[in-house]
C-alpha cells in the first residue's frame, strides 16, 4: 500500500474544527458532569461499523487534543488503509469528560472523510486497467474544500485545482462571453500567467477540434456520450489531454474510461458521498472490540 497524501496545512482546516466544536459544545456539556466524576479516567475505542477506507485520523486526534491536550490518541490504522466492520481505528485515553465532549465532533469528521475516501475508491477501482484517472472537482462542502480534496486523494483520485486562484479553466460561460472558443483560447494563451496550463471546456466534437487547432492541449469534454468521447479521442489523439465530465456514474464509468480519455472528473466524489459508519465505545476490558490487544 502506497503512502497516503500529506495532510493539508493546519490553517486550511483548523478553523472548521474549532467551529464544529463550538457549535456542539456551546458553553459546555450539560449531561456528562451529572454522572461522570471530574477525575474519572479511562479508554475509548473508535471503530468502523462497515468496510471502509480510513481517512481523517489526524483530524480526529486534533479534535480530542483541542479539548484536552493531555488526552492520548493511538491510531490503530492509517489513512488510505482498508478497515473491516468492527475493526478498531484508534484508542483514546484520559479524562472521560473530555473524551465524551469530543466524541461527536471527532466522529462527524471521520464519517465524512472516510465516506468520501471509500466512495472515491469505488470509482478508482472501476477504471483500473484503462489508463484513465479519476479527478475530483470544486463541488465540495463549503469550508471543507481542503479536507474533501484530501479525502478524494486518500481514495486514489487526482486533485483538480483547489479554487479559482490556482488553475485556469475556460468554461462555457467564459467562451460565450469571449465570443467563441478560438478567440477565448488564443487570448488566454497570450495573457495567462506563466507556468499555468489552460484547460478548455468544450461541448461538441467541432468545438474540441477548434480548441486544439487554436493551441489548446488540455480539454474538458462536458456531458458527452461515450461514443462521441471516443470519436474526439481518436480525432485529437496525441495533441491534447482529455478529461470527461458530466453525468458520470458508477454504471457508465467503465464505458467512459474505455473511450481513450485520460481523466474523468466526478463531482459525485464529494457532493454525493455517503457518510461512513464509525462509532466510539468505552473500553472496559483487556481487549478492544475487534480483538485488538490492550
Amino acid at each position: 500500500m502506497s503512502a497516503p497524501p500529506a495532510l493539508p496545512p493546519q490553517h486550511t482546516w483548523r478553523p472548521l474544527l474549532e467551529l464544529a466544536l463550538a457549535e456542539d459544545l456551546g458553553p459546555g456539556d450539560l449531561t456528562t458532569p451529572l454522572v461522570v466524576e471530574a477525575d474519572r479516567t479511562g479508554r475509548a475505542v473508535i471503530e468502523s461499523r462497515q468496510s471502509l477506507v480510513v481517512c481523517g485520523l489526524d483530524i480526529a486526534a486534533a479534535v480530542f487534543h483541542a479539548i484536552d491536550p493531555d488526552l492520548g490518541f493511538e491510531a490503530r490504522s492509517r489513512d488510505g488503509a482498508r478497515a473491516r466492520a468492527g475493526q478498531p481505528l484508534a484508542v483514546v485515553t484520559g479524562r472521560m469528560r473530555a473524551i465524551l465532549a469530543g466524541e461527536r465532533t471527532a466522529l462527524n469528521f471521520l464519517a465524512r472523510l472516510c465516506g468520501v475516501s471509500t466512495w472515491t475508491r469505488r470509482f478508482v477501482e472501476l477504471v483500473e486497467g484503462t489508463g484513465a484517472r479519476i479527478v475530483d472537482t470544486r463541488k465540495t462542502l463549503p469550508g471543507w474544500r481542503a479536507l474533501d480534496k484530501y479525502a478524494t486523494a486518500v481514495g486514489g483520485a487526482v486533485n483538480h485545482r483547489t479554487g479559482l486562484y490556482d488553475g485556469i479553466l475556460l468554461k462555457d460561460t467564459h467562451i460565450a462571453l469571449a465570443g467563441g472558443v478560438e478567440f477565448a483560447v488564443k487570448t488566454a494563451l497570450a495573457t495567462a500567467p506563466p507556468g499555468l496550463r489552460i484547460q478548455v471546456e468544450v461541448e461538441t466534437e467541432d468545438q474540441a477540434v477548434a480548441a486544439v487547432e487554436a493551441g489548446a492541449d488540455f480539454l474538458l469534454l462536458d456531458n458527452r456520450e461515450p461514443e462521441e468521447l471516443g470519436r474526439i479521442a481518436r480525432r485529437v489523439a496525441g495533441r491534447a489531454l482529455l478529461e470527461a465530465s458530466g453525468g458520470v456514474v458508477l454504471e457508465n464509468l467503465r464505458a467512459v474510461a474505455e473511450t481513450g480519455v485520460q481523466r474523468i472528473a466526478v463531482g459525485a466524489l464529494t457532493h454525493s458521498a455517503p457518510g461512513a459508519d464509525v462509532a466510539l465505545e468505552i473500553w472496559g476490558g483487556e481487549a478492544a472490540p475487534g480483538g485488538a490487544a490492550a
